[in-house]
């Protein structure tokens, strides 16, 4: 297997919010504005995706709702302090919802975190240890 992912898909409860909030809110490219059954944004290196919560499910053999810590986070990574503090304050006005205020890490780094309207964790970190591309 090559060391990479390609899509990451979240299953979302209201496709057309979450559109919302990923192209307009958070700026990300939407791939094709046809976004009846599911939306695609390309990014550098890996894909997201956004596909109706049920209908996911019902792909995968599984129920539609569990409940708890999945143990998974997502994670963009930028360039300086700072643009953790805007970019959390972006997802914030843009709906989400702050889970940790950004703050220095035990690591060494400065991160914070926020859900999306689906629950999603992600982080936004800056790591002075090495530069994700």
């Amino acid at each position: 297997m090559e060391p990479r992912i390609s899509i990451i898909t979240l299953g979302v409860d209201d496709l057309q919010r979450s559109v919302e909030f990923y192209r307009d809110g958070l700026g990300l490219p939407l791939f094709d504005e046809n976004t009846e059954s599911i939306a695609f944004f390309q990014n550098r290196g890996t894909w997201l995706a956004l596909y109706p919560r049920d209908a996911l499910a019902e792909d995968i053999g599984i129920p539609t709702h569990g409940t708890g810590f999945s143990g998974v986070t997502l994670a963009h990574n930028v360039s300086t302090t700072e643009e953790v503090d805007a970019l959390i304050n972006i997802a914030v006005s843009a709906g989400a919802t702050l889970i940790k205020p950004a703050q220095d890490t035990f690591w060494g780094g400065y991160s914070g975190y926020f859900s999306d309207p689906d629950g999603y964790l992600w982080e936004i970190a800056w790591n002075p240890h090495f530069t994700i591309e």
